[in-house]
């Protein structure tokens, strides 16, 4: 137990400057999943790049790892009333760009968020474990808010 919380504390430390920045702070203002928020769905995917992280038999930049998770959506708009049909291939560099506009970013930073929507974007390929990690734990996350969004119209549907 206290390893976890540990964890948890040594989480809400490395996160705390980038997710209180009012700049990041927009993403509240997006729906991703659902009724999930921008925010939200990066903060998830943070969470769980990091819950990987400390799993995983080897080590990693967990601050680049961080910062890459939460910028990685840093598109700043609403995908669904946007009209860009193609916003999964489009939005990693959009988000790339506001991300080193707003926040300046490392050579790994850059590659997690260009990336993260690898095989989808296929001339952008995860280069480095936290590219791989940031990419497998935002799937999983898009999943779920996805499949949690379809069962609750369903609920809506039958009652």
């Amino acid at each position: 137990m206290k390893k976890r919380l540990n964890n948890e504390s040594q989480f809400a430390e490395l996160i705390h400057d980038l997710s209180h920045d009012e700049r990041f702070q927009k993403l509240k203002d997006y729906t991703q999943h659902g009724n999930i928020s921008t925010y939200t769905h990066c903060l998830r995917v943070a969470k769980r790049s990091f819950r990987f992280s400390i799993r995983l038999p080897f080590r990693v930049n967990e601050k680049e790892l961080l910062k890459g998770a939460l910028l990685h959506d840093y598109f700043l708009y609403d995908w669904h009333n946007h009209g860009d049909k193609l916003h999964g291939y489009h939005h990693p560099n959009i988000a790339f760009r506001n991300a080193k506009r707003d926040f300046g970013l490392t050579r790994r930073e850059q590659n997690i968020i260009k990336s993260h929507m690898w095989p989808l974007t296929l001339t952008h390929i995860p280069r480095c474990r936290e590219a791989v990690i940031v990419c497998l734990a935002d799937k999983i996350c898009s999943i779920e808010e996805t499949l949690k969004k379809d069962i609750n119209r369903l609920k809506k549907l039958s009652v």
